[in-house]
């Protein structure tokens, strides 16, 4: 397609002028094909990569399209997720910045209530929301959608993936028929299809060529390795190529905050995206990651939908997705803008498959990696450090410590040992170290923590450089009874005899004779007369009365035969040889269930949760999402009631389900999880 300026496409100046202050020069691909056929209202469905610049494509249309004089909802546009749609509403924002009278609103959860009913009684005439949130403020009254003229789908496939169907029907059934309707996806799947056949009226298709499905200035590799090593093999592949801003995918919450902890305790700075999270961490943490407070950002697919930085160099899958189209969308985070970026998967072998999946779906070859050796991340640890120094050195920007050097070398140090002593202390972490105090202890705090190639030593390599945080403490610590004499029995003591003794009983304690366990006493053998049950009587403990009270009676001595003799094992019970239980009068026939056909392939499950607690059908399907990973779309019906609900899934992974949620919360509240 041949590309075009914008000033070609009939924009207003006001556009023009924010377009130019964007930095924009020429239209991408997708913009220059899907702004002319928008300005004039017809209806569209754009297909195209991730990351080639469908925001501007249905974002200029939008602002250009709204009228500043009408202080009402004018344009709505849905996105999947939060983080999708604070990125949405920064772009309509710039691009309206010359067109005063506009403003546009971003509902999602998470933000307070107060903030949107202001920004929706203010008159936002452009409002960016998730389908959840967009739906609320329609129940509430607070969102009325008479006077909108265009409803845009960013993402599509990622909104019905996700459970979000039913809510996208209804918001498109109350909006008014004569509105323009906008669907833009990087993939089509037949479900939005039938969305747009059902819901377009005579769309104009606009879809984007490409030889492959995925970005293609993304270099795309995977390694084969063991699910015990991966995280080995993740460091070195960090190290190697001297990665330093990237994004980690994983299938479950639970692996992303085990992977952090790791990463950290390696020695990388590195931070959570998962569902669990609220607004305003996931807030802090993106901040931290757009400016580079990060090195690497580790996910799960459902929150970092939306994530758009641009200098993002290597996008890892330590978990393979498990929809070729979720691959699509994680590797376009990087190689934005034309700029090249890697994407690297760890593969183990039993999911080989999914790689050929994957080169069949998204038509693309997935080259084969070769695993590092240890002495390849060392030369490669080696060359970086070497640049970092040479070009120190180039620069001249240092302190000259040259009566240091010479105080060396007039004690015989050559001048190479002297730098290759330095270069040791500083790679071991000794240089400038100040020696600990005793107490210090605590773990460091992650601003505190040594640099990258700083003063830490080869990271990664956790059975050298890795102890534990108190074996110094453990050390010093005496053993409690190590270096005491063996305790005497007190019973044993002589209180003559003894002179210091911390553990000596009291004289009427000692004094006293000790307790004597007695068998059972020479009792009448037991007689079965039909009436008594047999059974034997415990031993019981003894206190005799001092000597001067009472005379000690004999202890007579019974043999193991004598003893078992006079115990006679139980006999059963009459009433199961004799007695014959009449039969009960047969119940009554149960009332027949309300029929609740659950649809072929999938399995009912019954939650323990309902409205009571406050959650909603698209809570049930975030969290199956967020806990095991897998798409939404296998959740089918959700019937919610007031203290439990019904969710259909498929089949084959209901097994699964069950043991993910059954160690989960939802809104706080622990949920219990079985077949229905």
């Amino acid at each position: 397609m041949t590309s075009k300026l914008f000033s070609e496409l009939g924009l207003s100046p006001e556009l023009l002028k924010a377009v130019d202050k964007l930095g924009y020069e020429q239209a991408a691909p997708i913009q220059a094909a899907a702004i002319p056929v928008l300005m004039t209202g017809k209806d569209i469905v754009g297909q195209s990569m991730t990351g080639s610049g469908k925001t501007a494509a249905f974002g200029i249309p939008a602002v250009e399209r709204v009228d500043p004089n009408i202080r009402a909802v004018q344009v709505l546009i849905l996105c999947p997720t939060r983080e999708l749609a604070i990125q949405v509403s920064e772009e309509i924002h710039k691009l309206a910045f010359f067109k005063r009278g506009i403003n546009c609103l971003p509902i999602y959860g998470g933000q307070s209530y107060e903030r949107q009913f202001f920004g929706l009684k203010q008159g936002a005439q452009i409002v960016i929301g998730t389908p959840g949130r967009v739906m609320d403020h329609m129940r509430r009254g607070t969102l009325r959608l008479e006077t909108i003229k265009m409803v845009i789908l960013d993402e599509a496939d990622v909104m019905l993936n996700m459970g979000f169907r039913e809510d996208i029907e209804t918001i498109l059934k109350d909006a008014p028929k004569e509105r323009q309707t906008v669907f833009f996806s990087a993939t089509m799947p037949r479900p939005i299809r039938d969305l747009i056949e059902k819901y377009s009226r005579e769309p104009q298709n606009v879809k984007i060529e490409q030889k492959a499905m995925t970005v293609p200035t993304v270099e795309q590799v995977y390694y084969e390795v063991d699910r015990r090593y991966k995280m080995e093999l993740l460091t070195r592949l960090i190290d190697i190529y001297d990665l330093k801003l990237g994004i980690i995918f994983c299938n479950t919450k639970r692996m992303v905050d085990d992977l952090v902890e790791h990463l950290e305790a390696a020695g990388y700075q590195a931070d959570r995206l998962h569902g669990d999270m609220t607004q305003a961490m996931r807030d802090r943490v993106m901040n931290k990651f757009r400016k580079s407070g990060l090195e690497f950002l580790v996910a799960t697919d459902v929150a970092a939908r939306g994530i758009d930085v641009d200098d993002v160099e290597v996008v890892f899958n330590y978990d393979l997705p498990y929809d070729p189209e979720d691959y699509v969308h994680r590797i376009g985070r990087t190689g934005r803008a034309g700029k090249s970026g890697r994407a690297i998967s760890l593969v183990p072998f039993r999911e080989l498959f999914q790689i050929r999946n994957i080169e069949r779906f998204a038509n693309v070859r997935i080259q084969r990696g070769k695993i590092p050796t240890e002495n390849e991340v060392a030369e490669a640890r080696e060359n970086v450090f070497t640049d970092k120094l040479r070009a120190l050195l180039t620069s001249g920007e240092f302190t000259k410590h040259d009566r240091l050097i010479e105080r060396l070398i007039e004690e015989n140090f050559s001048s190479s040992d002297i730098a290759s002593a330095l270069i040791h202390l500083l790679q071991s972490g000794e240089a400038a170290k100040p020696a600990p105090k005793p107490d210090e202890y605590e773990r460091p705090q992650r601003e505190e923590r040594p640099g990258r190639f700083d003063d830490r030593g080869e990271r990664g390599n956790f059975r050298d450089d890795r102890r534990p945080r108190f074996d110094d403490r453990r050390e010093e610590r005496p053993r409690r009874f190590d270096d005491r004499a063996p305790r005497p029995d007190p019973k044993f003591a002589d209180p003559k005899k003894s002179k210091v003794a911390p553990w000596k009983a009291p004289a009427a304690t000692a004094a006293r004779t000790p307790k004597v366990v007695t068998p059972p006493p020479a009792a009448k053998p037991l007689i079965d007369d039909g009436a008594s049950v047999p059974a034997s009587r415990p031993a019981v403990s003894v206190e005799p009365k001092p000597a001067s009270e009472a005379k000690p009676e004999a202890v007579k001595t019974y043999s193991d035969e004598e003893i078992l003799a006079s115990v006679k094992a139980p006999e059963p019970k009459l009433e199961s040889k004799l007695f014959i239980k009449p039969k009960s009068a047969p119940a009554a026939a149960p009332k027949p269930k309300e029929s609740r056909a659950t649809p072929a392939g999938q399995t009912r499950l019954w939650m323990s949760l309902g409205a009571e607690q406050g959650v909603a059908p698209i809570d049930f399907v975030n969290s199956v999402a967020g806990e095991t990973g897998l798409p939404g779309k296998v959740v089918g019906k959700v019937d919610v009631r007031d203290r439990h609900a019904f969710v259909d899934v498929a089949s084959e992974y209901a097994n699964s389900i069950i043991a993910k949620l059954n160690r989960s919360e939802i809104k706080g509240h622990k949920v219990k999880v079985k077949l229905a």
